[in-house]
């Protein structure tokens, strides 16, 4: 079955140049050009990866992310103009996968559109046989892909959940940065270890009563991070 992608950006010129690369290869692209039609399509349709640029008008793509983050674990790759740490990291922040740097080049989009889909894919075919894993008020079905706190439903992104399932399947042992953005991320990703602490820093917040102060995702000082069994 081919895969469904979303386009959005506000320059059309951008928007018809990768939609006619993406086709190419045999996928479904749907185009969006402001913040608020990329919400109205994200929510109709079951897209298999978004591509959202920051600067839109109506909504920018930050509130975009976050917004999809709310009903979606879909991939989604921010498209920035500006190439400023702080905006790929805000990016991150609010739940996207990965990010571009505008000018880029349309092989260098396909190969990192096709390395998220090749591991989303093998998440999705992943067979665990009802492995839940519970450690003090906390239960994670990595079944469903479901997290609760004392019986709440905890509200993580993909990549939050994949970090959380790998620390807790194996208490106790430490992972440094690198480690993990290897194994959640995957070796062809271009990002660097602050990538994996903006996603602890999320994370806890979602998870630990007290962040730092942390009861289940400890951080080992020099080293990296790993759970508390």
């Amino acid at each position: 079955m081919s895969k469904r992608v979303l386009v959005v950006d506000d320059e059309k010129l951008i928007v018809k140049g990768i939609r006619f690369s993406l086709e190419q290869d045999g996928m479904d692209v749907d185009c969006a050009y402001d913040g608020e039609e990329a919400l109205k399509l994200s929510r109709e349709n079951a897209y298999d990866m978004i591509l959202l640029d920051v600067m839109l008008p109506k909504y920018d793509g930050f509130q975009v992310c976050q917004q999809i983050r709310e009903f979606s674990d879909v991939p989604v790759v921010m498209l920035t103009a500006k190439g400023d740490d702080m905006d790929k990291i805000l990016g991150l922040e609010y739940g996207a996968d990965d990010y571009i740097t505008k000018p880029f080049n349309i092989l260098e989009v396909k190969a990192r559109i096709k390395a998220i889909m090749r591991r989303t894919s093998k998440r999705d075919s992943k067979t665990v046989n009802d492995k839940v894993i519970i450690k003090r008020e906390m239960k994670i079905d990595c079944e469903s892909r479901r997290v609760f706190i004392e019986e709440k439903e905890i509200n993580l992104t993909a990549k939050e959940f994949d970090l959380l399932e790998l620390l807790a399947m194996n208490p106790n042992k430490v992972y440094s940065r690198e480690n993990l953005l290897n194994i959640v991320w995957g070796y062809e990703y271009p990002g660097d270890a602050r990538t994996v602490d903006v996603h602890i820093r999320r994370l806890r917040e979602k998870i630990e009563k007290n962040p730092s102060d942390p009861k289940y995702v400890y951080t080992k000082w020099g080293v990296g991070y790993y759970f508390r069994g």
